[in-house]
């Protein structure tokens, strides 16, 4: 006894004795006692003992449920949907107590409640709930596991991207009582469109329409999605919109706002900050807020009685999620509308194939304005091609032809210019002025650049270049490739001192400019809004960017040109765009005419003839050579599928960050690509699970990376 307890004149002197005494009556009681998350010896629950779990476990060969005992303490919370604590991976000899004991801790969904167990041996017990809040509901867990199958996945890591990290404090707050259904809005600026407003009005009386959306270029088409929002939840449904980023959610929001008011909806966006955004995700989940629109993670949004699914600008990189199982924005939406039979609006100012097939195939219907409407709000198109470029005196000597200097001029009278370049960044890269060949180190192929308008240095080695010459056609002469942001920038700043110069890039992006006189150079995807609209834009290096080696390489450029030249002034207004790249090729033609349905179709009707997908489906295995080749010869893939290749996939670039995917640094990785005709996408992602699972469940040989529907296939 320590001299702490020895002092009798303490007030507490008493209670270490008391909690001995009390220790020693509890081990000499008969009634077992739980012990603390093994709960051994402890009463079951008298109704439903036996807890179904998916533990948090991405692995494949663990892609199944397991069951847990549900102790007698834990009854009322232990609620299907609820996240729980569970001990894995005791192994079946240690049991003590009629229970299970051993194993780590880790974190797991209860899925349901059941009377037995199909497992003969003990099993272990529930450690705790973590939370009685059902974050888990039955909806949510069919399209999860439906995504899973989808993309050849395990549930664990879809619920990891569908149900948010849980915050305390956010859940412990009640969620504002929900409001009575909006009046239908009017039509407003779906007028434009011939079928507009028999859509909003099919979605107020509750049906059910599919439609791909080409918008009409300018600022009205956050206003436009927030009245077919505004539509479905006078009928009493929910409504859910996905974009690509922030700036875009920011836009829609603010529709919302102003078509709704305050209250209706819930904005989902990494920027809002994890308890925010799942404050906003339970108030969703609840039931009080039946409108929501975020960015990619949002596909998975819990709303009650989903009535319309929405993506805007489906092209976008961003809709595809970079985490295992790589699930896609569009497909999720397009799942959630078959299975709940809501629906379903693709939109943008662009057609991607995939949509383009969506029509075709009759999934859904089209809907967009008549060339009245489209010559009204679209801008003015003029092209420079290498023939005006060889005869122009101003584009030999600078960057810029005479057109593009007259259209800067002549715009900067009455607003912003807009001059989109292909690449940030100040060092242009270099290639041969006769026959465009990239210019190359000697030693190590690496690019050469100049950073300094002087010598040459190779970008990967380093070393410096003295006497350069063509090795396809002899020639000694260079041009920039590709100047960066920062380069134009310094470049037009010097050609019009008086007129300010902003960049919009990754490092510092510009949600908006004013209306003034400026320029404003921005990288694809980065271009802020100007308010009334640019009065003209200058599109640079278009040829770099049909240039690149990748089947959608015509699809994307079109895509990012179309969005920078959406947000100029119509041509009634003087609104004029020049691009400078050949106009014989076929996107480039497609924006002359703002044709990008038909640039679809015939991108459509190509990858049909070749067996390319969307008309396929496709698969991906990549990793080192070995691991491939032993994962092919091991997977029992369909008798129609076709293996293409294996083939080396080039690794990070010397002095770059490595992204996810990519060799490690100094290896060498292959990448084999599976296509199978259409109607057997399923039985494929089933062969490709079954050969994953079986090699972790082995844990012999290098993981292979396998993807569905890659977006880059080369």
């Amino acid at each position: 006894m320590s001299s702490d307890n020895e002092r009798s004149d303490d007030p507490g002197a008493g209670a270490p004795e008391q909690l001995a005494l009390i220790r020693e009556t509890v081990r000499q009681a008969k009634v077992p006692r739980a012990k603390p998350r093994t709960w051994r010896g402890a009463a079951l629950a008298a109704e439903l003992p036996v807890a179904r779990v998916l533990v948090n476990k991405g692995a494949l060969h663990l892609d199944q449920y397991f069951d847990y005992a549900v102790p007698e303490e834990l009854d009322a919370a232990a609620q299907p949907g609820v996240r729980v604590r569970v001990r894995f991976g005791a192994g079946g000899r240690q049991v003590r107590g009629g229970r299970r004991e051993g194993g780590g801790l880790i974190d797991g969904f209860l899925i349901e409640r059941r009377a037995s167990s199909d497992y003969q041996g003990a099993l272990a017990a529930l450690a705790y709930v973590v939370s009685p809040e059902p974050v888990l509901g039955p909806e949510l867990l069919e399209l999860s596991r439906a995504v899973a199958d989808r993309y050849a996945g395990s549930l664990a890591d879809v619920l990891q991207l569908a149900v948010p990290p849980r915050n305390g404090r956010a859940e412990s707050k009640p969620s504002p009582a929900p409001l009575p259904p909006p009046p239908a809005p009017e039509p407003g600026t779906w007028e434009r469109y011939a079928q507009g407003p028999g859509f909003l009005r099919a979605l107020a009386e509750g049906g059910a329409p599919r439609a791909v959306w080409t918008a009409l270029p300018g600022p009205h088409w956050p206003e436009e999605i927030a009245r077919a929002v505004a539509a479905t939840l006078a009928s009493g449904r929910g409504a859910l919109v996905v974009v690509p980023d922030g700036r875009s959610a920011g836009r829609v929001d603010a529709a919302l706002t102003g078509v709704l008011g305050e209250g209706r909806h819930a904005l989902l966006t990494a920027e809002s900050g994890p308890e925010k955004r799942y404050r906003q995700w339970l108030a969703v989940r609840r039931g009080s807020v039946r409108a929501v629109v975020g960015t990619r993670a949002a596909m998975f949004a819990p709303v009650t009685d989903l009535g319309l699914v929405a993506v805007w600008d489906d092209g976008d990189s961003s809709h595809s999620d970079d985490n295992a199982p790589f699930p896609h924005v569009r497909e999720v939406l397009e799942l959630r509308a078959a299975h709940g039979r809501c629906a379903f609006l693709l939109g943008g100012t662009t057609c991607t194939v995939e949509a383009a097939q969506l029509v075709e195939s009759g999934w859904a219907l089209p809907l967009r304005a008549d060339r009245d409407q489209l010559r009204i709000a679209a801008p003015l198109v003029r092209t420079v091609g290498d023939g005006e470029l060889a005869r122009d005196g101003a584009a030999r000597s600078a960057r810029l032809p005479s057109l593009a200097w007259q259209t800067v001029r002549d715009g900067l009278r009455s607003g912003p210019v807009l001059v989109q370049v292909p690449r940030r960044g100040y060092a242009p890269r270099l290639a041969c002025e006769r026959c465009r060949e990239p210019a190359r180190c000697r030693h190590c192929a690496g690019p050469l650049e100049a950073p300094d308008q002087r010598k040459l240095d190779c970008a990967w080695c380093g070393r410096a270049e003295t006497a350069w010459s063509c090795g396809a056609c002899g020639g000694v002469r260079l041009r920039a490739q590709i100047v960066g942001a920062r380069r134009t920038a310094e470049e037009l700043g010097r050609a019009f001192p008086a007129v300010p110069v902003r960049t919009s890039g990754r490092d510092h992006v510009l949600d908006s400019v004013p209306g003034q006189p400026a320029l404003v150079v921005s990288t694809p995807g980065a271009e802020p809004v100007a308010e009334g609209g640019y009065a003209a834009a200058l599109l640079l290096d278009g040829w770099a960017m049909v240039g690149r080696p990748d089947l959608r390489a015509g699809e994307e450029a079109l895509r990012r040109w179309t969005a920078a030249a959406a947000l100029v002034r119509g041509q009634p207004e003087g609104g004029t765009v020049v691009i400078v790249a050949e106009p014989t090729l076929r996107p480039v033609q497609a924006l002359v005419r703002w044709d990008p349905v038909g640039h679809a179709r015939r991108e459509l009707a190509e990858r049909a003839e070749l067996g390319f997908p969307p008309v396929s489906r496709m698969a991906s295995v990549t990793g080192p050579a070995e691991a491939v080749a032993a994962f092919l010869a091991g997977a029992e893939l369909p008798p129609e599928a076709q293996v293409l290749g294996p083939v080396q996939v080039p690794g990070a670039a010397p002095g770059r960050p490595r992204r996810q995917g990519d060799a490690p640094p100094g290896d060498t990785w292959e990448r084999a690509l599976i296509r199978v005709p259409p109607g057997r996408g399923a039985a494929l992602a089933t062969a490709l699970k079954t050969a994953q699972a079986a090699r972790t469940a082995k844990g012999t040989g290098d993981p292979v990376r396998i993807r569905i529907d890659p977006l880059d296939i080369g």
